[in-house]
């Protein structure tokens, strides 16, 4: 197994529903961040295809000129999901206690997870739910910042670096057999540490792992 049992512990142990049983209507990350992904979405996904976007909420990010077949929402607060206008349905789960997703084999060209990949605890077994359920060449996109819910990242986010996240992220994908190596996107400041701790350097940064299921 890619990580052993105290590498997957949280502070608080408690149900994950539980946690998020309140909604929360409001975004989790700054505005440079939302524009950069929603750029990254721009480049990389395809108008009129079919969008698995896992561990969401009320927004998607997608970009408002394109159109898709398909999206397919997931997450623990279902007052949130409905909120989400690009939603064409969607489901609540915890994967952290069912790691089997309801969803077809080779059924969605694109999975996305924004901000939310750190409160995964057998992310082996869901990045394996993600192959499956991609299209040959499908896309997957991770993207995160260094914001959490500290209490309910595991271990080995929270001990973990900035860099040594993107580095776990793609060890997720590499845990599979069949991942394109994956691609990494870097976005920091530039700005001086003492600029950055006083919240003036320059936004969130940007980070996103990108795999394609080959063919």
């Amino acid at each position: 197994m890619l990580l052993n049992p105290t590498q997957r512990q949280k502070l608080d142990g408690g149900n994950d529903r539980q946690f998020y049983d309140t909604p929360r209507f409001v975004t989790h990350v700054d505005t440079g961040f939302i524009d950069r992904l929603t750029n990254l979405y721009r480049e990389r996904l395809v108008p009129d295809t079919r969008i698995f976007d896992m561990m969401s909420s009320w927004v998607s990010h997608l970009p408002d000129e394109l159109q898709f077949e398909y999206v397919q929402g997931h997450g623990l607060n279902a007052e949130e999901l409905a909120k989400n206008p690009r939603f064409d349905s969607y489901f609540v789960q915890n994967l952290n206690q069912d790691l089997k997703l309801p969803l077809e084999n080779e059924s969605f060209d694109a999975v996305l997870n924004t901000v939310s990949v750190q409160y995964l605890q057998y992310p082996e077994a869901i990045f394996a739910e993600v192959y499956r359920i991609l299209k040959p060449d499908g896309i997957a996109i991770f993207s995160f910042s260094n914001r959490m819910f500290y209490n309910k990242a595991i271990a080995a986010w929270r001990d973990a670096s900035e860099t040594d996240r993107v580095e776990l992220v793609k060890r997720y994908f590499q845990s599979v057999t069949g991942f394109s190596t994956p691609e990494a996107i870097v976005q920091v400041s530039q700005a001086p540490d003492l600029l950055r701790w006083l919240g003036a350097g320059g936004g969130d940064p940007f980070y996103a792992v990108i795999a394609q299921k080959r063919s």
